[in-house]
């Protein structure tokens, strides 16, 4: 498994593993990053100095990514761990934290010092990993990421 800074051709495998794990965990596809304009391209979406993409590759597959940018109308200390999925072929081996230290690491280097992320309530092992990885529970919403669907919200200081 390689993880690795998403390239233009990327775009597509990266939207339909997004599109596929919501419809699989029985996520609205509304209020969700399943209807989010820049699912079809990730790549120019996070490819600016503030925002970055990885994907997680096995044998030429993206099987994975995650990503992070800037949470919108939270000022320059306050990030978000966006679009963090995987297909169910790899889920439970460990690349889930693995891919998020990466994230968050880049996070740090960007400057960052919060990291916010939101989920649905029964993702209770995306939950299970965030809470190992140090975010905790918040009350209430955090920037304007237009996902009125997730009503979970976590955030971690980095």
């Amino acid at each position: 498994m390689i993880i690795r800074k998403i390239k233009p051709a990327d775009n597509i495998s990266m939207a339909e593993i997004v599109k596929t794990v919501i419809v699989e965990m029985g996520a609205p596809k509304v209020g969700t990053a399943f209807e989010d304009v820049s699912l079809n391209d990730l790549h120019s979406t996070y490819d600016k100095k503030d925002a970055v993409y990885f994907v997680l590759e096995s044998d030429e597959k993206i099987v994975g990514g995650a990503g992070i940018a800037r949470l919108e109308n939270e000022g320059d200390a306050y990030c978000e761990l966006q679009k963090m999925y995987f297909l169910n072929e790899v889920r439970g081996k460990g690349y889930g934290m693995k891919m998020m230290q990466t994230c968050l690491n880049e996070a740090k280097e960007m400057g960052y010092k919060f990291c916010y992320i939101e989920t649905m309530p029964y993702m209770e092992d995306a939950q299970k990993l965030y809470k190992k990885a140090g975010f905790e529970y918040l009350d209430a919403p955090m920037g304007n990421t237009g996902h009125y669907s997730c009503s979970v919200w976590m955030l971690k200081k980095l």
